[in-house]
């Protein structure tokens, strides 16, 4: 894996205090969310990034669809505040069963 560059570096920060933030979040208001995770090309950020909330079972996750595109909006306004701009929203967070190592 490639060294990050002090910029890199920054954005890795910053998407970690995003994310840890939205994932407190997540769990306290979405039944059965267990765990938020990310991946990203941080040479192609903010555009790569792709943060996935996810759910125990698939009856968690059907419940959780309805709100999927208020949890964008909350990750695309967090992200606003420390100045990145997510230009579609809807393609950076998604609901899912899978997790980080599937």
């Amino acid at each position: 894996m490639k060294k990050l560059s002090a910029v890199q570096i920054k954005q890795q920060a910053l998407v970690l205090n995003v994310a840890d933030a939205i994932e407190e979040q997540g769990r306290n208001e979405l039944t059965g969310m267990l765990q938020c995770w990310f991946d990203v090309e941080y040479h192609l950020f903010p555009g790569s990034l792709l943060m996935c909330f996810q759910f125990e079972n698939q009856q968690a996750l059907t419940a959780a669809e309805p709100d999927l595109l208020k949890w964008q909006k909350r990750l695309s306004g967090a992200m606003l505040k420390k100045g990145v701009i997510l230009k579609d929203m809807r393609k950076h967070l998604v609901f899912t069963l899978k997790g980080p190592d599937d």
